[in-house]
């Protein structure tokens, strides 16, 4: 098997709702196994989300995991996940579902570079570039 690079997101206690609207916006198959799932019942809230995963029709892997208040952490911090490719309407349609109760930093627009390219947050305070490139 060939190595993978995966971006796995770290969030206080919504990580499974974070997972579902992901789902919501790629498609795929979503596991969540929560930290009672994995046989740590004595964890201030059990069905937080201790490992979950999203595989999409697409390709893309996203991992997720709730911190308990056991344990230190702040969601969302020193990351943004990066969408690029020349499918247009594709990207487009993932741009307008990521924005939804999220903030836009930067519109999906042309740039100096020859792409179209976005910057937004979304309701779950993950950061996320889109960027366009011409049809091959």
């Amino acid at each position: 098997m060939a190595s993978t690079l995966n971006p796995y997101l770290h969030f206080t206690d919504n990580a499974r709702q974070a997972l579902e609207f992901y789902r919501s916006v790629f498609g795929g198959t979503l596991r969540l196994n929560s930290f009672g799932d994995f046989g740590a019942p004595q964890s201030a809230d059990p069905d937080l989300i201790m490992h979950g995963q999203l595989d999409t029709p697409g390709g893309f892997t996203l991992m997720a995991s709730d911190t308990p208040p056991e344990m230190a952490g702040t969601p969302g911090t020193a990351m943004s996940i990066s969408l690029s490719g020349t499918d247009a309407d594709e990207l487009r349609g993932y741009w307008d579902k990521l924005v939804v109760g999220g903030t836009v930093s930067m519109p999906l627009s042309a740039q100096a570079w020859g792409d179209e390219f976005g910057m937004c947050t979304d309701a779950f305070g993950i950061d996320w570039m889109v960027d366009i490139g011409p049809a091959e």
